[in-house]
């Protein structure tokens, strides 16, 4: 596997567009389009929360019952949630006007939004920009990346991630782009996740290692522990790179998965260091478990919790709140054999023993927690199982942006 430039245009035969509609953002662009004349496998991944965004509602069912797809819609702004038939109705809009464009079926366009819930779209905004979006379409890795900056909300940076691999003889590109920065605290995937792939692949298979892959990936972040009404994430693949098809679980299909499970890794610490506000990525990592799912809940129980982001954001190695933490988790487990680890780019230090606390240097420790990036490991001694989760610390700037995101 290689890492190379590129998001959503770097498998062949993806295009993307962008443009400014003007929706709710007056200084930037807030509309992409990602279109492959090839038809589409599809796969998906969406929120859990009951209250569901008209536009996952949607792609739920072109998932599900659609032929192929061949183009997503995606606007940034207005979410489309808790907009009733109204809702239902702008979304069949979106697709129609661009299937009329792109002289596709409507029911192979998937639409996304994400930003203020309740609103209703400007759909004559909405409609002229998939208008001036549709000549715009280009397979560039500029097209691309412009793509990633468009569907930010709160980002601060554009999130996108790009691989290639070799499947029977055949080079196969997988690229992604995903926005994400607040209420984020995913049972599913994240919240916009879009990622397109040349290789030739079944439906099934698709799906298949879509839904196992979020499972370690963009279900361990946690920004504010706010499950969102729009969380999509949705994996498109045209086939083009030519490898003879993978529709059994086979070595190629270990070597997709193992790609595919590197983009969305990526995007998902993209996302949980660019949560709203935070100065840090915070990583923990639960080792040496009894099983994988009781290293889970730990390790998203730390990175939840208010008290031990606070203690991120003020580089205080106050270990109490991490081992509070997992003490109400609900997963079992002995707390006089954990033994806790700081570590990041400036060092790694052990703080507690069989949990209790070390003579370390509070100093040193500082200087660790002061990194742009920070792991906690948390060994359990209990067995041979692990998982690991993402966050960030908790800082004045998420109640800023939080107290007047409407204004």
């Amino acid at each position: 596997m290689k890492q190379v430039k590129g998001g959503v245009t770097a498998a062949k035969g993806f295009e993307a567009a962008s443009t400014a509609a003007g929706i709710k953002y007056k200084d930037r662009k807030d509309m992409a389009m990602i279109f492959s004349k090839t038809p589409c496998k599809v796969a998906g991944t969406f929120t859990t929360n009951l209250v569901k965004a008209a536009p996952v509602k949607w792609d739920q069912e072109v998932v599900a019952n659609s032929k192929c797809a061949h183009a997503v819609v995606v606007n940034a702004g207005i979410a489309n949630a808790c907009t009733g038939d109204e809702g239902m109705g702008y979304c069949k809009e979106t697709a129609d006007c661009a299937a009329e464009l792109l002289d596709i079926s409507s029911d192979s366009v998937l639409v996304a939004s994400t930003g203020v819930i309740g609103k209703q779209l400007p759909m004559d905004r909405i409609k002229n920009g998939v208008k001036n979006m549709v000549p715009e379409l280009k397979d560039s890795l500029e097209a691309g990346h412009e793509a990633a900056l468009s569907i930010m909300t709160t980002d601060t940076k554009e999130k996108e991630i790009a691989v290639e691999i070799e499947l029977s003889g055949k080079t196969v590109t997988i690229g992604g782009m995903c926005k994400g920065s607040g209420m984020i605290h995913p049972n599913m995937c994240t919240m916009l996740s879009f990622v397109t792939t040349d290789a030739k692949i079944s439906k099934q298979m698709l799906q298949e290692a879509l839904s196992e892959d979020v499972k370690d990936t963009y279900n361990m972040i946690s920004v504010d522990g706010d499950t969102s009404t729009n969380d999509t994430c949705l994996l498109l693949a045209n086939g083009e790179a030519g490898n003879e098809e993978i529709i059994t679980k086979n070595d190629d299909y270990i070597k997709f998965k193992e790609a595919l499970n590197f983009v969305n890794t990526t995007l998902a610490k993209k996302m949980a260091g660019d949560g709203e506000g935070a100065t840090a990525l915070f990583e923990v990592k639960v080792v040496h478990a009894l099983e994988k799912e009781q290293a889970k809940v730990l390790s998203k129980a730390v990175i939840t919790s208010n008290l031990t982001k606070a203690a991120i954001y003020g580089h205080d190695a106050n270990w109490g709140r991490i081992l509070c933490a997992m003490g109400y988790s609900g997963a079992e487990f002995d707390p006089e054999k954990v033994d806790l680890y700081f570590e990041s780019k400036n060092g790694s230090i052990q703080i507690i023993e069989n949990g209790v606390a070390l003579d370390y240097s509070e100093e040193e420790a500082t200087k660790i927690l002061s990194a742009d990036e920070v792991t906690a490991i948390a060994d359990l001694k209990l067995g041979e199982a692990e998982a690991t989760a993402w966050g960030c610390d908790l800082t004045y700037d998420y109640i800023k942006i939080n107290a007047d995101y409407r204004s």
